[in-house]
């Protein structure tokens, strides 16, 4: 998958990177891309570029008493943010995450979960980010997470 940073990077080229790079499992979370952003707003001063991650509800995805377990909430992050950096970069660079610490604050059931990925720093060797997990049905925060990724020569 080669990309060359600068250039146009849409939707699109996002929804094709989530179905062509990541691992089979991390496909079977049927995980959709609905928005990027990477071209900062004139009225938007503290603004960072992002994705916006949906992960559907799925009974495969809960641990038991029907929660949407950690595990896949942490998946879904951790995508997010890859895909947020992406955005960032405008294009595929390969990285790997060094570190990601989630902060659970509710349980989730029965409903679509979003993950809000922000890139707080986009470096040459080193990038830093924050998802916030919500609840698709009433919009309030499921999860934070920060996280750090190394990018890698590509």
């Amino acid at each position: 998958m080669q990309m060359q940073p600068d250039a146009e990077f849409g939707l699109s080229d996002a929804r094709r990177i989530l179905g062509e790079v990541f691992a089979p499992w991390v496909q079977d979370l049927n995980l959709a891309v609905e928005r990027i952003e990477h071209a900062q707003p004139a009225d938007a001063p503290d603004w960072q570029p992002g994705a916006l991650l949906r992960m559907p509800f799925s009974e495969r995805l809960c641990r038991n008493g029907g929660v949407v377990c950690g595990q896949a909430l942490m998946a879904l992050a951790d995508t997010a943010m890859v895909i947020a950096i992406l955005a960032a970069n405008r294009g595929y660079r390969p990285m790997t995450t060094v570190d990601q610490t989630t902060h659970f604050m509710r349980a989730v059931s029965s409903m679509d979960v979003l993950a809000d990925a922000r890139v707080v720093r986009l470096g040459r060797t080193m990038s830093f980010g924050r998802v916030t997990l919500l609840s698709a049905g009433d919009n309030k925060p499921v999860a934070m997470v920060s996280s750090a990724f190394a990018m890698l020569p590509g």
